[in-house]
C-alpha cells in the first residue's frame, strides 16, 4: 500500500514528479506551477519547474530563484536539471512572461509577479528617500554628541542630510544611544511626531525601554521634547485591516502622520512589510532603519537590510563598529562567528571565562536538567504566589534556544522534557496545558486582543484562577481561555528569540548535518545574551555553523547600485 503524504501531490508526472519524489518540491510548489501553466496554456514542463522552484524559493526566504545556481543550492544529485540557457529562454518565451506577466526574469533570476513588483517598489522608494533632503534643523551636534561619541556624531550628520537613514551595528555598539540623541537633535526642544516600531511586540518593548533609558540621560529640555514616546509593532503602526493581512490602513493614499519613524530590528523585516512601510511614509518625513545585517533575516521572503547595506553607497550608510556593552569575551566570540572564522570561534569557546561556557557534547540531557529545572521551579513558585513581576523577571534571566522546532534538538521536545522534569522534581504531574509558571510565546498576531507574534508571558494563579500576563510593547493580562495561538516557552527557537535578550542564554546546537545550521543562526543566538552565553554542542556542529552562510536570492542590492554610484 502506498503511504499518502501531503507533501507529495497525486497525479504529477514528468519533471515535477522527479523533483517531488526527490523531496525537492512540496505539494504547494507543484500546485501553483500546475495552476499557472494550465491557465496560460503553457505545456513546457521546464516552465512549470521554474514556477515550482520559484515558489520553493519563497518558502525558504528568497524573493526569487537564481536558475544558474539553484542546482548547487538544492544539493541533490542525479536530478534532470534543464540546461540553464535553454531553461531561461523557455521562461522568457512563455505566455506567463507576457502581458500581464505572472513571471519576470532579470538575468538569471526568475520572480513571481508580486515579488518583482514589491522589490521594484522598495528600490524606487529607497532611492527617492535617500535623495531627499528634509527641511533642515538647527542641530546642536556638539552638545548631544560630545567627545567619545565620534561614531554616533558621524551617524547624526548622515541622518540630517537625507530622508532615509540605515543605521547598522552589532549588539552593544550604541545604536539605541545614537537613536535617542538623534531624536533629540531633530526635535530641537520642540515636540515632533515620532513613531518607534519593531517587527515583534517583544522587540518593540525592548526598544521603548532602551530609548527611554537613554533619554533619561539627556538634558531636561530634551527629555520634555521626547516625553511619552511609545513603541509598537509595525503591524500596529501601519494599522491592521479586518479584510486582509497583506494590506494596511496606512498606505500611499493615507500616509502616516509622523515626522520621524524609527524601526528597530530591521533585519527581521520582510520584503513585503518593507514595501508596505515605505509606501506609507510621508515624502517629507524621516525614516531611520536600525539593525544588524549579520543576524538572521525575516522568516518570510527577503533580506532587505542586508540588501540595503550591499546595494547603497557607503556614504549613504551609517555603521557603528565599536562594541560597548559586551564583555571582551562575548564580543570576541560574536566577531569570530560574524567573520566566518571557525578556528578563532573554537579558540574563544575553549578559553571560556566568566561570560562564556562551552559544553562540547551531543548528549545534553543531564546538563540541561541541572540548568533549566531551577528556573522552571522559580517561575512556578512566583506564579503560585500570583507575583507576575517576579515571574517575568525570572523568565528573562535565562533562555534556552534551539535551531529546530521538532526532533531531539527541537523546542517541542525540550519543552515537554522540562515539563516532565518539573513534574518529577515537584511530585505534581501536569494534567493540563495550562499551569502556574507556564511560560508562553505568542505565535500569531491577534489584533482584537492587541497581541503580536513574538510577545512573551507567564501564567500565574490569582484568587484560584489562572491568568496569563503578556509583556509585549505593553503589559496585558488575559484569561487562559482567550489565548489560542501560543506555545510553551521553556525553550524557543533562535528565530523567535530575535528582538529579545536575556541575562543568560544557552544555545543548543543540532548535529553538524542540520540544514538549519548557519553562521547567522549561531551569531543571532550568541548575541541574545546580555552577560553570559553558553553553547552546547560538539565541535563539528560549531564549525559547520560558522562555515555555512544563509543564501537568499534577491535582486534588490543590484537594482540599488546604479543610482547609488
Amino acid at each position: 500500500m502506498t503511504t499518502l503524504d501531503w507533501r507529495h501531490p497525486l497525479g504529477v508526472t514528468g519533471l515535477l514528479q522527479e523533483f517531488t519524489d526527490a523531496e525537492v518540491l512540496e505539494s504547494s510548489d507543484v500546485r501553483v506551477a500546475q495552476r499557472l501553466t494550465a491557465l496560460s496554456g503553457d505545456s513546457d514542463e521546464r516552465v512549470a519547474l521554474a514556477v515550482a522552484v520559484a515558489v520553493r524559493a519563497l518558502r525558504n526566504g528568497s524573493v526569487c530563484v537564481d536558475l544558474r545556481s539553484v542546482e548547487q543550492q538544492v544539493g541533490v544529485e542525479g536530478l534532470p536539471w534543464p540546461d540553464v540557457d535553454d531553461w531561461l529562454a523557455a521562461v522568457n518565451a512563455s505566455p506567463l512572461a507576457s502581458t500581464p506577466p505572472a513571471l519576470h526574469t532579470d538575468g538569471d533570476l526568475v520572480y513571481l509577479d508580486r515579488y518583482w513588483l514589491e522589490e521594484q517598489q522598495v528600490c524606487d522608494d529607497v532611492r527617492r528617500m535617500v535623495a531627499t533632503a528634509p527641511e533642515q534643523v538647527s542641530p546642536d551636534i556638539d552638545r548631544l554628541f560630545p567627545a567619545g561619541f565620534e561614531e554616533q556624531r558621524a551617524a547624526a550628520k548622515v541622518a540630517l542630510s537625507q530622508g532615509l537613514t540605515v543605521l547598522t551595528g552589532g549588539p552593544g555598539t550604541g545604536k539605541t544611544t545614537t537613536v535617542a540623541r538623534l531624536l533629540a537633535l531633530l526635535a530641537g526642544g520642540t515636540r515632533l511626531r515620532i513613531a518607534l516600531a519593531a517587527p515583534t511586540g517583544k522587540a518593540a518593548a525592548r526598544l521603548q525601554e532602551a530609548v527611554h533609558a537613554e533619554i533619561a540621560k539627556l538634558d531636561e529640555a530634551d527629555q520634555r521634547a521626547l516625553a511619552e514616546l511609545h513603541a509598537m509593532t509595525l503591524h500596529r503602526l501601519l494599522g491592521s485591516r479586518p479584510d486582509t493581512s497583506a494590506r494596511f490602513r496606512h498606505n500611499r493614499g493615507n500616509r502616516l502622520p509622523h515626522d520621524v519613524i524609527v524601526v528597530d530590528e530591521t533585519s527581521m523585516v520582510s520584503l513585503t512589510m518593507m514595501a508596505r512601510l515605505l509606501e506609507a511614509v510621508r515624502p517629507d518625513a524621516r525614516l531611520i532603519l536600525v539593525g544588524d545585517p549579520d543576524q538572521l533575516a525575516s522568516v518570510e521572503a527577503g533580506a532587505v537590510l542586508a540588501d540595503l547595506v550591499d546595494g547603497l553607497d557607503e556614504s549613504k550608510l551609517v555603521a557603528l563598529k565599536t562594541p560597548h556593552r559586551f564583555g571582551e569575551s562575548i564580543g570576541a566570540l560574536a566577531a569570530a562567528i560574524r567573520e566566518g572564522d571557525p578556528d578563532r570561534t573554537i579558540e574563544v569557546l575553549r578559553a571560556g571565562g566568566e561570560h562564556i561556557e562551552w559544553i562540547d557534547t551531543d548528549a545534553p540531557q543531564e546538563y540541561l536538567r541541572k540548568l533549566v529545572v531551577p528556573q522552571a521551579r522559580r517561575l512556578r513558585d512566583a506564579a503560585i504566589l500570583g507575583d507576575a513581576d517576579e515571574a517575568l523577571r525570572t523568565l528573562d534571566e535565562h533562555r534556552l534556544l534551539c535551531a529546530h522546532r521538532r526532533g531531539p534538538y527541537g523546542v517541542r521536545f525540550w519543552n515537554h522534557q522540562v515539563e516532565r522534569w518539573l513534574a518529577e522534581d515537584t511530585g505534581e504531574p501536569t494534567w493540563s496545558a495550562w499551569y502556574p509558571g507556564r511560560p508562553v510565546l505568542v505565535t500569531a498576531n491577534d489584533y482584537g486582543l492587541g497581541l503580536y507574534n513574538g510577545d512573551t508571558g507567564v501564567t500565574v494563579r490569582r484568587d484560584g484562577v489562572l491568568r496569563t500576563v503578556i509583556a509585549g510593547s505593553e503589559r496585558q493580562e488575559f484569561a487562559t481561555s482567550r489565548l489560542t495561538d501560543v506555545d510553551t516557552m521553556h525553550a524557543m527557537t533562535i528565530h523567535k528569540s530575535q528582538g529579545s535578550q536575556a541575562d543568560e542564554v544557552t544555545v543548543l546546537l543540532p548535529q553538524e548535518d542540520s540544514r538549519l545550521l548557519s553562521r547567522e543562526l549561531l551569531y543571532t543566538g550568541v548575541t541574545r545574551a546580555k552577560t553570559r552565553i553558553r553553547v552546547i554542542g560538539p565541535e563539528a556542529s560549531v564549525r559547520s555553523a560558522v562555515q555555512k552562510r544563509v543564501v537568499r536570492a534577491s535582486g534588490l542590492a543590484r537594482r540599488l547600485r546604479p543610482a547609488a554610484g
